[in-house]
């Protein structure tokens, strides 16, 4: 198993296991082992003995081959004590005292197994607002994203890892101005976003200049209104600002509920890529598109036959994750257990086009993702269809959309998912979920403060081939020179190499819609922008993302944060140069 400088830091910073005295107690090839025959042991229960076993190989083969990556937690926690292998969680907030106590203590109860948070404040009522005793007024849903970030991070200080979290608020709330603005307010947690759902009526009136009407949760009765297009233009200029809030079309996120018996949706997961009922969890993993390529001659092609046995494997593999899973409340496992849901996704997309020979910023990318998905969909379908022949339909099967129309019963409710792939893109060494790639060569910021460089593992192979490779090549990229504009690269291979600072916007959203239009659960898409762009720039994106079909969109302005996780510039040369201080070039 090839494991990148990157990897190696990571896996042994926050996933291989310690002892009582803190010192890494597994390999990365013992972690790996640990995960595979955890969540193959699932297979006991449906199969004849020794089927657990040949499926713990086959999972070993593809985590180690970096085919295919499970979430975090479930590398961190299989086969452990905590054992909640689930990613991320969405709590009910009620209007009440005991509601919010709740809701507290089951997000602290989830952070200390390594899980994150979504919540949704539609039913609280506004700050003001009267409360029961008649001499007091409510704190409002601003406040609670300040009581929620330090219950968390109580748990993040006491050493334990933590996930990230979300807080969403309808447009049509009355403090929806103070909640665009809310991590305005206090020293919030850097990894606790915020959204906004919006409404297909909503921007229907933002588009003829009309206002619309807020509705207190508490009386269910009009309050006010406000105009739809100044409330659009602030949730753009927040997002100019600081990069919150992310938005959700909530009326789209709806069109694909799989269970509408059981409830609408109301928010997402923390990362925005897995819209989920009250406890409902998402258990996630990622495909390494970057790997599913046959070479033919000085050419590349999509492997489609090992990408759809892959598939079913993967499947496979997130559906025992289900069984073996520890949850961490009575109420989560049963409404995980109801709908079975998981979310499949990818990574290195990015890269796979290059190999292909595909521009990112191009309509041949946009027809590529168009053409992956729908194989994709179909595999997904089939192996779902599959498993439910071997161990039963979802129990909430019987009144979902599928059997509505007469289909297959399916193992579960939904299958796809794409989410950001931070660490796990780290771990595989590739781009990142299916975005185009930030920088060729850039710092990251993770890790407690650590600066780690990066340099895409595609282009370094491809440029040690071919002769062009040197430092000095590396520090002009690592400044944020645009590829485009290196001669050092041969323009044959340069015109591939767009980033996410040369691409228009808007291609990158055309590319997410190509892949949503195959996806059933929704799909975390952060935008970027340059330094440079505009509010009318971030604005006319979102209203594009609405008519291209997407569920959800975040917009990030390059330099709009005082600290940035990806990051480019002259200060960062001299990691650079240490870089090749310590190494051979």
């Amino acid at each position: 198993m090839k494991l990148s400088q990157n990897a190696r830091i990571v896996l042994e910073k926050r996933y291989l296991k310690r002892d009582g005295d803190g010192n890494i107690a597994e390999s990365s090839e013992d972690m790996f082992r640990r995960v595979a025959d955890t969540v193959a042991a699932a297979e006991n229960a449906y199969n004849p003995p020794g089927k657990a076993a040949c499926m713990a190989e086959e999972f070993y083969g593809m985590m180690t081959g970096f085919e295919f990556l499970p979430n975090s937690p479930t590398l961190l926690n299989a086969g452990r004590e905590l054992g909640l292998l689930s990613s991320c969680f969405v709590l009910p907030v009620a209007d009440s005292v005991a509601g919010i106590a709740k809701a507290v203590g089951e997000a602290m109860v989830i952070h200390q197994y390594g899980g994150g948070t979504g919540f949704a404040f539609d039913a609280i009522r506004p700050e003001d607002d009267p409360v029961k005793s008649g001499h007091k007024v409510a704190g409002g849903p601003v406040r609670l994203v300040g009581v929620f970030s330090e219950a968390v991070n109580y748990i993040k200080q006491a050493g334990v890892r933590c996930g990230c979290n979300s807080a969403s608020l309808p447009v049509n709330h009355p403090d929806i101005l103070k909640f665009i603005r809310a991590k305005d307010e206090g020293s919030h947690s850097a990894n606790f976003g915020i959204n906004i759902a919006l409404t297909d009526d909503f921007i229907r009136k933002v588009r003829r200049g009309e206002d619309y009407e807020l509705v207190n949760p508490r009386t269910g009765r009009v309050s006010g209104s406000l105009s739809a297009a100044e409330v659009f233009y602030r949730i753009a200029r927040s997002s100019w600002e600081t990069g919150d809030p992310g938005i959700m079309f909530i009326d789209r996120i709806n069109k694909d509920n799989p269970t509408p018996r059981l409830g609408e949706f109301i928010t997402t997961d923390p990362c925005g890529g897995q819209p989920l009922l009250p406890y409902e969890s998402a258990t996630l993993g990622t495909i390494n598109l970057s790997g599913m390529l046959l070479k033919e001659g000085n050419c590349c092609r999509v492997d489609y036959p090992r990408l759809g046995g892959l598939i079913a494997k993967a499947v496979r593999f997130l559906d025992d994750v289900l069984e073996v899973n520890r949850y961490p409340s009575a109420e989560v496992e049963k409404a995980a257990r109801a709908t079975r849901k998981i979310g499949l996704g990818f990574m290195g997309f990015a890269e796979m086009l290059i190999k292909l020979g595909i521009r990112y910023d191009s309509a041949e990318a946009v027809s590529a993702a168009d053409e992956l998905m729908a194989f994709v969909k179909e595999a997904a379908c089939q192996a779902t269809e599959e498993l439910a022949l071997e161990r039963g339909a979802f129990p909430a099967f019987a009144g979902s959309i599928y059997a509505q129309k007469g289909a297959k019963p399916r193992r579960n409710a939904t299958c796809l998912t794409f989410t950001n792939t931070g660490t796990t893109s780290i771990i595989a060494d590739t781009s990142v979920g299916i975005h185009p790639i930030y920088s060729l060569v850039m710092v990251r910021n993770i890790l407690d403060g650590q600066r780690l460089l990066d340099i895409n593992h595609a282009f370094e192979e491809t440029a040690r081939e071919r002769g062009f490779f040197s430092p000095a090549l590396i520090e002009k990229l690592l400044t944020g020179e645009s590829p485009c504009n290196c001669p050092e690269i041969p323009e044959d291979y340069r015109r591939l190499l767009v980033t996410a600072r040369d691409i228009q916007p808007e291609w990158c959203i055309r590319v997410q819609a190509a892949f949503q239009k195959y996806t059933d659960n929704a799909i975390s898409q952060t935008v970027n922008f340059p330094a440079d762009a505009s509010v009318e720039d971030i604005a006319d994106l979102f209203l594009k993302a609405h008519e291209l079909g997407l569920k959800g969109v975040t917009a990030y302005r390059d330099s709009s944060r005082e600290l940035q996780v990806l990051c480019t510039g002259a200060d960062c040369r001299d990691i650079a140069r240490k870089y090749f201080e310590d190494c051979c070039v």
